[in-house]
């Protein structure tokens, strides 16, 4: 009897340690989730913001170069898919057209000197730079919280309990796009 009884509560204490453990590791990935969620709150204030500058670049970039239609067009499409976009990685994919929509209006920029010299451009070009700074951080500071998200529920015995408890990889990480590494080549 009394060896039954021992072996009953070795059992019951080794269940209760188990049974923390598996609560601990749960708790410790809704905690990585939620980081998640928060640094994607941020990435998207940035991206709104820039958002919102565009308009009134567009604006200034039409009033000099009304021939410039096309690349015009393509920022406004890309901005509206941007703000049509609802998932992270929806909003990534976008984002990614709004850079090179952008990247396109910037060097039209470049074949208007006296665009160049205005100083209201001037003024949201320095917004723009600013705010494009503040998007690589945030998308740098997202794309680490998803990757030490990744990896801990790859990890022994996180793998276990992550998937009894349904949480699952996330792989909406900001990638650069293959032409991004390339100049864009401009016509004089």
């Amino acid at each position: 009897m009394k060896i039954l009884l021992i072996v009953l509560g070795v059992l019951l204490l080794g269940g209760f340690l188990i049974g923390g453990q598996v609560v601990g590791i749960r708790n410790g990935l809704v905690v990585e989730k939620e980081s998640i969620n928060g640094q994607w709150a941020q990435v998207d204030v940035s991206l709104q913001r820039r958002s919102d500058l565009i308009p009134n670049l567009v604006e200034t970039v039409k009033g000099y170069a009304k021939q410039e239609k096309e690349v015009i067009a393509s920022v406004a499409e890309a901005r509206a898919a941007l703000g049509g976009a609802r998932t992270p990685q929806q909003k990534i994919a976008a984002n990614g057209m709004l850079d090179n929509a952008l990247s396109r209006l910037l060097v039209v920029v470049e074949q208007y000197p006296n665009l160049k010299s205005n100083e209201n451009f001037m003024r949201l070009q320095d917004e723009l730079a600013g705010t494009e700074n503040r998007i690589a951080v945030e998308r740098r500071k997202y794309n680490e919280i998803i990757q030490r998200y990744n990896t801990q529920i790859e990890l022994f015995p996180n793998n276990v309990v992550a998937s009894m408890t349904g949480f699952a990889r996330n792989d909406a990480y900001f990638k650069t796009e293959a032409g991004a590494r390339v100049s864009p080549k401009v016509a004089f």
